[in-house]
This record gives C-alpha cells, structure tokens and sequence, in this order.
C-alpha cells in the first residue's frame, strides 16, 4: 500500500517545495524489501531529496541543509495532514533556517492549513508569528532555585510590540513598530 501511494507523496512534496522557492527540486521514496517482516513491515523506506539543478537525489539526512530540511517536513506533515483527520498539528520551529519571502511564503501555506484544522506553531519568525489567530510569548523566569517556563496570551498591543521585538530586538524604534504593524495588516 504504501508502494501505491508514493508517486502521489513524491508529486505533493515537490509541488509544495517548489511553492517554498524551491524550483530545482527532486523527491524520491525508495523501498528497499527486508529479509524478515518487522514492526515497520516487509521493506525499508528512505527519502532521497536533490534542491539543486543537476544534483542526484540522495539521503535527506546527507544532502539537506537546516531551511530545506524545514521545507521538507513541513512539506510531508501536510501530505500526514491531509491523508488523516486531525484536530491539531504541532510545528516546534518548522521555520529554522529560513527567511524573508521564504518564511511569508511559509505563513501563507500555515495559515491555509489552519482552515481545516489547529495550528500550533512555535516560531521566532515575525512574518510566521504576525499571521496567527492568537499570539502567545511564552518565557522563563528564575524562582528561588527553579527556572519556570510561562506562557502568556497577548492583546493586539502587546502583540505588537512583540512582533517589533522580533524585528529589532529589545530597543523598539518607530521603524520596527510600522513593520509589525504593516506585518499584522497584511
């Protein structure tokens, strides 16, 4: 069964890929038959993944780098997302190693997924966390000989301010403010 659906996962990944600035783009499943039938079934299964032109497809652990790797796990968790009903999907820092168009390109693709189901995505991205429904700053603070981990709902003030620290750091200038604000009415 899963022999039968892999050219449909391999066309998905790539039309998704290509969508993320990826054009060059080549995606393999390969089935290698094992010896014995065991707890993931009768054959091995490894992605072969190519970002570049001319490339070969190899292992994705060997040849993707910290942004593709991104790309490409966003990129399968929506082919997971769409085979099976699920409530909720978590992405803990899906956007490492991206930027710029790539990451609003990446929050469009988010915010399309949220339509059919929760998103919950932790990000230190402005143009990914400006796009949410609901904005939460989770932080940690010392108490007596613990650290506590705290999460915190913001209001559309508060959130912008958040946002203009994401853009600028702790000094909020007026510029990082119109940014947040521009990256909220978008």
């Amino acid at each position: 069964d899963r022999i039968k659906h892999a050219p449909a996962i391999e066309k998905h990944v790539i039309e998704f890929l290509v969508q993320l600035g990826m054009p060059n783009t080549l995606f393999n499943i390969h089935f290698e038959a094992l010896p014995d039938f065991g707890p993931q079934g009768s054959d091995s299964v490894t992605f072969l993944f190519s970002a570049n032109k001319g490339s070969r497809p190899e292992e994705i652990s060997k040849v993707a780098s910290g942004g593709e790797m991104s790309r490409l796990m966003l990129a399968l968790k929506s082919v997971v997302a769409k085979a099976k009903t699920l409530p909720t999907i978590i992405f803990d820092e899906i956007d490492t190693g991206i930027s710029g168009e790539i990451a609003s390109k990446m929050a469009k693709i988010l915010v399309d997924m949220s339509m059919h189901l929760q998103v919950i995505n932790i990000t230190h991205l402005p143009q990914i966390a400006s796009k949410g429904a609901h904005h939460y700053k989770v932080f940690k603070r010392d108490l007596n000989d613990r650290t506590e981990t705290s999460m915190v709902a913001l209001n559309n003030d508060e959130r912008l301010e958040e946002l203009a620290k994401m853009l600028s750091g702790d000094l909020i200038t007026p510029e990082a403010l119109s940014n947040a604000r521009a990256l909220m009415n978008n």
